[in-house]
């Protein structure tokens, strides 16, 4: 009888748990996963990307497009991580899209996230026909670095530009 309900116990903690994965985890299947030291970043092609480009929710998206090499996007990251920790419990979430090479993810995207402390979500755009996706991202983008995208439901802006931490808060402001 002991074994049965521990039989029972085990498979309803199984069925929990993959019943609360199954309904709150609906991303993607990301191309590859990449972990080290405790650091996972997911690789996506475009089409899986739009996942997070499209969520129809109560919830203000902020994607932004960067890379380690890019001067002015490492500037602007800890504009991205305030917000990220000070509008956490406020229906704002911030996803940081790198568009850094696959083969220097572990040599490179994972130090400059530890280095950094990056708190915020980040995914690797591992898609090289840009020419097909920038376009989808938005229509008016040129493909330069940063770029940020601001939606919540339906009401999207587009920002090919730097953001401090204040014009970042302002734009975020305009969706709640």
């Amino acid at each position: 009888m002991k074994k049965i309900l521990l039989l029972s116990g085990v498979f309803l903690v199984f069925v929990l748990i993959t019943g609360v994965s199954i309904f709150n985890d609906n991303e993607p299947k990301p191309l590859k996963v990449y972990q080290k030291d405790g650091v996972v970043v997911k690789s996506y092609d475009y089409n899986s990307l739009e996942y997070f480009l499209k969520k129809d929710n109560d919830t203000t998206y902020v994607i932004n497009f960067w890379a380690t090499w890019c001067v002015p996007c490492v500037e602007e990251l800890p504009s991205f991580e305030k917000l990220n920790a000070e509008y956490r419990d406020k229906k704002v979430k911030v996803i940081l899209v790198s568009l850094d090479i696959s083969k220097q993810i572990e040599s490179r995207l994972i130090p400059f996230m530890q280095k950094k402390k990056l708190q915020s979500k980040v995914v690797l755009l591992n898609d090289p026909d840009a020419n097909a996706w920038i376009e989808k991202v938005d229509k008016n983008w040129s493909g330069a670095i940063p770029a940020t995208i601001i939606y919540k439901k339906q009401n999207r802006k587009f920002y090919e530009r730097s953001f401090t931490y204040e014009e970042l808060e302002k734009e975020v402001n305009q969706f709640n």
